[in-house]
């Protein structure tokens, strides 16, 4: 029977395949490596050559190859000698040539070198001799062994020597392993499940061929998926258009000193018309520059959570637009721009929960990594799909923090999730967040209140030197779905999640700010630093300005 250690209860969806002679690394190097890829959610299959029977690989271990996405064989001074060891490192060639890059192999050398490996020395080549000899196998079966390891030569590998530890090299290799893995889950979680008949409905109120401008307005609850859908048309439409932008976050934004007038400079530079280092208050110099940028061509302008008239009119203001232009508003309030407030049609597209089908199969991508719940699993899924409201965001972190748990956890969280208001989805993503340690908490309070949008490095070195453990900790928040980098390494939060921190910190004393552990709004700092009393429990604040957003620690 194979050994697989983990993951069993999900059959044979392992993402990792293990290759090593037993008596060389069984309790060293291999069960360390397993043990740290384990803890960092990978699921592992560890397979111990010593426990085979027969002489072809049955159908569980087959499976488990086949289904692996990476391969680690782990090449020791008697790993050739191992016919077991040998038909995987095959097997494991083949499915690497066959699969069109979508699988790899990351080969350790272990107290032997490459040479050794791709048969240069004598050490590889006599063990496959004495095997020949003894064992009087197949010239062609002895011959696909040997090419399977000359395929190792055009492969980088770890040669474990070369560095100051094993340890080292084992964190390195987890460390690729999570950023090889996160590609891929990237690409099968984030599909867009059930949007491709919103995006239709969406391109109907567009009309992007027909002349005169038009606003479309998608409204909604927070988490329902409206940012999604938006940036799903606008990447399938803006070629259509001569110019165009996606302004996100405009409510989070625009709250920050200055922040409108900063909106204003990001619209104005994404549609190629920079402000330069002139003041853009000057005479109204930024409302002229958005008027003489929009009249001339036909754009296509996304407006990503707003939240008041006043952020419309600033930014696009009572510009006489381009025939053919397209602005797209996606908002939390019907209200925010009325039919007759706009010298243009104003269309509505309000965001209803998804089907509940379609919800089974958000839920399933993120508790199951594939689109239908595990056998055993399908009635419980459908009792906390519709617990959830159906919401995409409460789907996703919900899904992520039931993955790989074990059945008992699944039904407290279904009873955590009945215990709360129809629409309160604050109680549903803090199960996430109740379910973090200290350490994790304390990183996801970070991000929430001053970090995103920042470079995550910098906030490496932070909490380094607040003695947390943040490259462990930021991996279990993007597993969780509970954050995520995004380009030029920055950290990104839904503002459901976001909004989720700040109030967990704005609980912590409604009242007495200095009694909170962080604070991140100008005015809220200037009113705690002018208090006369300086018995503050503050850990963090952010200064807000119009040249920069600088955070500090004390």
């Amino acid at each position: 029977m194979a050994s697989s250690d983990a993951g069993t209860s999900w059959g044979s969806e392992y993402q990792v395949f293990l290759s090593f002679r037993g008596p060389d690394t069984r309790s060293g190097f291999t069960d360390f490596l397993y043990h740290s890829l384990t803890d960092a959610g990978i699921r592992v299959f560890r397979n111990d050559e010593e426990l085979r029977v027969g002489e072809t690989i049955d159908g569980l271990l087959m499976q488990a190859i086949n289904n692996c996405r990476i391969y680690i064989p782990i090449f020791s001074p008697n790993y050739a000698s191992s016919l077991w060891c040998l038909r995987e490192l095959s097997q494991i060639v083949t499915n690497t040539l066959k699969s069109e890059g979508n699988k790899e192999i990351l080969p350790v050398f272990y107290d032997v070198e490459r040479d050794d490996v791709i048969l240069n020395t004598p050490l590889y080549r006599g063990a496959l001799l004495n095997l020949e000899c003894k064992k009087k196998l197949r010239n062609e079966q002895v011959d696909a062994w040997r090419q399977a390891l000359m395929d190792v030569r055009a492969i980088k590998g770890w040669e474990v020597k070369k560095y100051k530890s094993e340890g080292e090299v084992i964190k390195l290799l987890v460390e690729r392993v999570i950023q090889k893995l996160k590609t891929k889950q990237k690409s099968v979680i984030e599909r867009l499940v059930g949007i491709d008949d919103r995006i239709s409905e969406i391109s109907n109120l567009l009309d992007i061929n027909s002349s005169g401008v038009r606003f479309i307005k998608i409204y909604g609850m927070g988490g329902i998926g409206k940012t999604t859908l938006a940036n799903a048309v606008f990447k399938q439409f803006f070629p259509h258009f001569g110019n165009s932008c996606f302004v996100k976050d405009v409510r989070a934004k625009s709250s920050r000193t200055n922040g409108l007038v900063e909106l204003e400079k990001e619209l104005l530079e994404k549609i190629g018309h920079p402000t330069g280092t002139r003041n853009i208050d000057e005479m109204n110099y930024g409302v002229k520059r958005t008027r003489e940028a929009l009249c001339n061509e036909k754009v296509l302008i996304v407006l990503d959570d707003v939240d008041n008239r006043e952020q419309v009119e600033k930014l696009i203001g009572n510009s006489t637009l381009c025939s053919g232009s397209r602005i797209l508003i996606t908002t939390r309030d019907e209200g925010v721009l009325p039919t007759n407030t706009s010298n243009y049609p104003v269309l509505n597209y309000e965001m209803e929960a998804m089907s509940t089908n379609h919800a089974i199969e958000l839920f399933s991508w993120h508790a199951f990594n594939k689109d239908s719940p595990s056998p055993g699993y399908n009635d419980l899924s459908r009792e906390i799909v519709s617990t959830t409201g159906r919401l995409p965001l409460t789907l996703e972190v919900i899904g992520s923090f039931l993955y790989r748990k074990v059945r008992g956890l699944w039904i407290e969280t279904l009873h955590e999730l009945k215990k709360s208001l129809p629409k309160d989805v604050f109680t549903r993503l803090k199960i996430s967040y109740n379910a973090l340690d200290f350490e994790q908490q304390e990183i996801f309070l970070d991000i929430a209140c001053f970090l995103i949008g920042e470079d995550k490095t910098n906030a490496v070195y932070m909490w380094r030197d607040l003695e947390l453990s943040p490259d462990y900790g930021v991996d279990v928040l993007i597993r969780m779905s509970l954050v995520k980098i995004v380009e030029n390494n920055k950290f990104w939060m839904h503002d459901q999640l976001r909004d989720l921190g700040q109030e967990i910190v704005h609980l912590e004393n409604p009242i007495d700010l200095r009694a909170r552990s962080r604070i991140w709004t100008c005015r809220e700092v200037l009113d705690a630093i002018r208090a006369k009393e300086m018995d503050w429990n503050v850990q963090g604040l952010s200064l807000d300005s119009y040249a920069q957003r600088d955070w500090l620690v004390r």
